[in-house]
């Protein structure tokens, strides 16, 4: 028993011990001032977006408390532990390098702001919404893959965030969030083009004007930033033939996030205009037509 009192007291009295307790305790009352916080903000605060960042800066503040604690709490040691430090920081450059490249990427993030939560990007092969930004990596909703369109695919991936230094980063939604996308449509040769061509664009100002309009007025705002041609965001429709059929190629402006649903609406469109013209305007197919004719074929004298 007085071995295990001796034991005790010296344990307690050990000025190591002693640092290391108070620096867990105040660890832990950050820790739990922080879920305090979080969770008053998921109460108190409706905005999404805004919740996201917030309790990301609540993170950040909580690291910061935590490093002075410990510097406070080993301020007298810190000279000592200086040389060790030093020999080393080598040896741990070279075993983390990954993980010193991931924090430069995400230093770089935070300057540059090249991607940022919510938006969508294609990184490498990678395509998706960026759903979350941590210190050492970043988190995509991926869409497409095995899934048709821009639609997600459920798979949820993680990317160390040294990515910004190897691979090339597309993205869809940074100062311009539309796209330009096509569609065609073949017609027999003996439909009437013109109706076609007027038609074709009357139904693209409908689904995608406003589209074109919002695009248009942030394309200006991008012509101080970049040296960009004035690219023409109103619908275009033009068109080709052969000797198979007339091709009318539809190009027009719409939203990153609503490709696939646009194109369904002008597919549809077209087609219920198509069908009230159906004696002008006749959809082109590669199968094969033939033509009978009955009668004999007279001798000629």
């Amino acid at each position: 028993m007085n071995k295990i009192k001796t034991f005790l007291s010296t344990w307690l009295s050990d000025e190591t011990v002693n640092r290391m307790a108070i620096m867990l305790v105040a660890i832990l009352l950050v820790y739990v001032v922080l879920f305090f916080v979080k969770k008053a903000i998921a109460k108190h605060v409706e905005d999404p977006n805004f919740t996201y960042r917030t309790k990301k800066v609540s993170n950040i503040f909580a690291y910061v408390f935590i490093l002075i604690i410990i510097l406070f709490v080993f301020s007298d040691k810190l000279g000592n532990i200086g040389v060790t430090v030093g020999l080393a920081s080598a040896g741990i450059a070279f075993a983390l390098s990954e993980v010193i490249t991931s924090f430069a990427g995400w230093l770089s993030i935070m300057v540059t702001k090249q991607v940022k939560v919510g938006q969508r990007v294609k990184i490498g092969d990678l395509k998706g919404d960026i759903i979350d930004i941590q210190v050492l990596k970043t988190t995509i909703m991926e869409i497409g893959d095995w899934v048709n369109g821009d639609l997600y695919n459920g798979r949820i991936t993680t990317l160390s965030n040294s990515f910004v230094f190897k691979e090339p980063i597309q993205n869809y939604s940074a100062d311009y969030p539309f796209l330009w996308d096509e569609i065609e449509v073949p017609l027999r040769t003996n439909s009437d083009f013109k109706l076609a061509k007027e038609l074709f664009k009357n139904i693209t100002n409908e689904v995608c004007g406003e589209f074109a309009e919002k695009s248009s007025q942030v394309w200006q705002e991008m012509h101080g930033k970049y040296k960009i041609e004035n690219a023409q965001v109103e619908p275009m429709i033009t068109m080709r033939f052969d000797e198979n059929w007339i091709t009318f190629t539809i190009r027009f402006i719409v939203d990153y996030t609503k490709r696939r649903s646009t194109k369904d609406i002008l597919y549809t469109r077209l087609l219920e205009e198509i069908n009230k013209n159906d004696d002008l305007l006749m959809i082109a197919t590669s199968s094969l037509e033939i033509t009978t004719y009955s009668g004999e074929q007279k001798d000629e004298k």
